[in-house]
């Protein structure tokens, strides 16, 4: 046990499916019991020989509207679904943004998702961000769900991602080993940070150069928030049209980052065989592609 780390981030870390915001709410509502004792305060540190009792309460009635909104399905059996998401929509609702997204999408194509996240996020086992193009997987089914959310916790699903980053890498290939938390300052933002951090690995190789700008493949051993675009700027690599972590003035419009989630593979739930799945480059990044291309063999 991590003696004196918080209650909260130490149930995050062991049941990593689980948010922390989430995590506190189950707090609050006494659903979490130390040594028997409902009556806990959020700040709570754990010690050794904590008896820590987590109760997941039963999902609320659906509220979130189902929309007739056309999504790319790659794959889809009774357990699990694919999904290539475009660029510029939200996986799941949030305050302010209940519509419109992946899941409004989903609740109408799909009869059943998995309840173990709840009302706002129903089948959602992993997450990529709104400006992020390409793969997930999501589960038709509570089974499934622990399924997948297990082997993301053992780090064996393979998930693969295309970038353009600013910058000529020299390295053919690398291992970016950092650990990723919330930044110190700026709490909209993640950053390498030693203090709160969680334990981060990036693999990349370079696919192509263009001069100033590098084509990459990253695979990720972990997948924390922004992982990918986190790592490439620490070392000093941002992903290009990043509107948080990357250059200030870009020479392309690109309406957010140039990543997109390429390759997804995982053990089947229910059938125990390997599955993989491959989304080609979406139009926008490939023009982007050509455009550096084109302005690189001009020099």
């Amino acid at each position: 046990m991590d003696e004196g780390q918080r209650l909260d981030v130490y149930i995050a870390n062991q049941l990593d499916h689980l948010s922390r915001s989430f995590i506190q709410k189950l707090i609050e509502q006494g659903n979490i019991q130390i040594n028997g004792n409902r009556d806990i305060v959020k700040k709570y540190k754990v010690i050794e020989n904590d008896e820590i009792e987590v109760e997941i309460p039963d999902p609320e009635l659906l509220k979130v509207d189902a929309e007739n909104i056309p999504i790319d399905i790659i794959y889809e059996d009774e357990d699990v679904v694919v999904v290539n998401k475009p660029q510029g929509m939200v996986v799941h609702p949030a305050p302010g943004n209940y519509k419109g997204t992946l899941v409004n999408a989903l609740l109408y194509h799909c009869k059943n998702l998995s309840s173990i996240n709840g009302v706002i996020r129903p089948g959602i086992v992993h997450r990529i961000d709104k400006d992020t193009s390409g793969l997930l997987m999501v589960a038709k089914n509570d089974k499934a769900h622990r399924s997948l959310a297990e082997q993301l916790k053992e780090h064996s699903i393979n998930r693969i991602y295309i970038a353009m980053v600013h910058g000529n890498i020299k390295e053919e290939r690398g291992t970016i080993n950092a650990p990723i938390g919330r930044h110190p300052v700026d709490r909209m933002k993640m950053a390498v940070v030693d203090r709160n951090g969680k334990n981060a690995v990036t693999h990349f190789r370079v696919l192509e150069r263009y001069g100033e700008y590098s084509l990459i493949e990253a695979k990720l051993e972990t997948g924390r928030t922004h992982q990918i675009r986190v790592h490439m700027t620490y070392i000093h690599h941002p992903l290009v049209g990043d509107p948080i972590y990357g250059q200030k003035k870009e020479k392309f419009h690109t309406n957010g980052q140039m990543l997109h989630a390429q390759t997804i593979g995982f053990i089947h739930p229910t059938k125990g065989e390997y599955m993989e799945f491959h989304a080609d480059i979406p139009d926008h990044f490939s023009k982007i592609i050509k455009t550096i291309e084109n302005l690189y063999r001009q020099r």
